[in-house]
């Protein structure tokens, strides 16, 4: 069984379309502290933006 604990799901969101990928993050480590950002792919706009971190609804 998995343990349980250091990873969160987390949504990177593009703001100005509404598109979101979801990922994992590891709460224990220190490199990961404040919001994440990548350059994913965004299908409405059909080239390559930066994703945020946003609030997960749970």
């Amino acid at each position: 069984m998995a343990k349980k604990g250091s990873k969160e799901v987390v949504k990177l969101e593009n703001k100005e379309t509404g598109i979101f990928y979801t990922t994992t993050k590891n709460t224990k480590s220190e490199n990961t502290q404040g919001k994440m950002k990548f350059r994913k792919y965004d299908k409405k706009l059909r080239k390559h933006v930066v994703f945020t971190e946003a609030k997960m609804p749970h």
